[in-house]
């Protein structure tokens, strides 16, 4: 384990709420007083917190045969004031001021609104003031909303370079069989040379949130590959965050590789946001592949589709299909048809700003 200076921890709605699907105030309390005490160490925390539906769902009752999708609305919308004020009152006897930023997956689609956002968190930790961030799920469409906060937390801790992110859930991290089984155990560290640990993890999706150990794992990787350490933890632990302040936290933990620069960290994410695709042929691949990656010019483009500016992210494919990685686009969707194959032309994506899968 390193040490963290810059941390994004995630608290997922399982470790907030209690089984009868009502906020767990004494938890919330008790994770304040140690997050709290991370600050006191000199730690920069960023707090990505579920939870807003089990506020709304106590303080608003709602008839059964309400539509699924109005219910979670209401209930995220009135529930969001409750949980911000309970963390206010909560810091508050911590003399810790707090702030609220409510964010859709939209927001990081554009470079520009991005590091708006991200000098909007670093002005907030600059004044000693800790940032609490969460989805503005009442507005978000399903098409476009996070797959869980876990991925939200990701993004949040590669866009303000964190060194580490923290995913408390409520189990202990990733076993080698159900956490439930008395036989399985703790994978304790996942190295960048490990072979795939994934086939030992249900697919199963916790009980109040969106996302299950699956999107856990998927994005802890992703963000080990970009240079952060992150812990899978369990929240329900009563001294969590101590624990892991020293470094004697029962979890898993994914060893980082070296740290990317903040482009390639933005478009690590982009999967899901691209405009564009870009197919390249055997020459260009072998270029971006190769041990110092060059710009991908016209001349090694075969095919280009959709309809993209200057600014959008491009998926890149070889012949077969295969994804090869993302970039953004130097040049408008009009401009590079005109130039496709065409040599001595500017190059449609930079390598400043090209993030390939798979590839150190």
């Amino acid at each position: 384990m390193l040490d963290s200076k810059l941390i994004v921890i995630k608290i997922g709605s399982n470790v907030l709420t209690q089984e009868n699907g009502f906020p767990d105030l004494l938890r919330m309390e008790k994770l304040v007083a140690q997050i709290q005490f991370l600050i006191s160490q000199g730690i920069k925390v960023v707090l990505v917190s579920s939870g807003a539906v089990a506020f709304g769902r106590k303080s608003v009752p709602l008839p059964g045969n309400l539509n699924p999708v109005f219910k979670k609305q209401i209930w995220s919308s009135t529930g969001q004031i409750r949980i911000i004020n309970q963390y206010l009152n909560f810091f508050e006897k911590h003399q810790q001021a707090v702030a609220q930023i409510l964010v859709t997956k939209e927001d990081f689609r554009d470079r520009k609104h991005f590091l708006n956002m991200k000098n909007c968190v670093q002005a907030l930790l600059s004044q000693g003031i800790l940032p609490i961030i969460n989805e503005n799920d009442t507005v978000t469409i399903t098409e476009l909303m996070f797959t869980d906060n876990d991925e939200l937390a990701s993004l949040t801790a590669a866009m303000i370079n964190a060194d580490t992110l923290l995913l408390l859930t409520n189990v202990d991290g990733i076993f080698t069989g159900n956490p439930s089984d008395p036989a399985s155990q703790l994978i304790e560290q996942v190295s960048a040379k490990m072979p795939e640990v994934s086939s030992y993890i249900s697919a199963s999706k916790s009980s109040f949130g969106r996302g299950g150990m699956l999107t856990k794992y998927a994005m802890a990787r992703k963000s080990a590959d970009l240079g952060i350490q992150v812990f899978i933890a369990n929240g329900k632990r009563d001294d969590v965050l101590t624990e892991f302040a020293n470094k004697s936290l029962r979890c898993t933990w994914f060893e980082p590789k070296k740290a990317k620069h903040g482009a390639k960290k933005w478009l690590a994410h982009g999967e899901h946001y691209y405009v564009g695709e870009v197919t390249i042929n055997a020459g260009a691949k072998a270029s971006l592949t190769a041990e110092v990656i060059r710009s991908l010019l016209p001349v090694g483009i075969t095919q280009l589709s959709g309809d993209f500016s200057k600014g959008d992210i491009l998926l890149i494919r070889d012949e077969n299909g295969q994804k090869i990685g993302l970039g953004r686009a130097e040049y408008s969707s009009k401009l590079a048809q005109e130039r496709l194959g065409q040599k001595k032309q500017k190059a449609l994506i930079h390598y400043d700003y090209l993030y390939l899968f798979d590839h150190d």
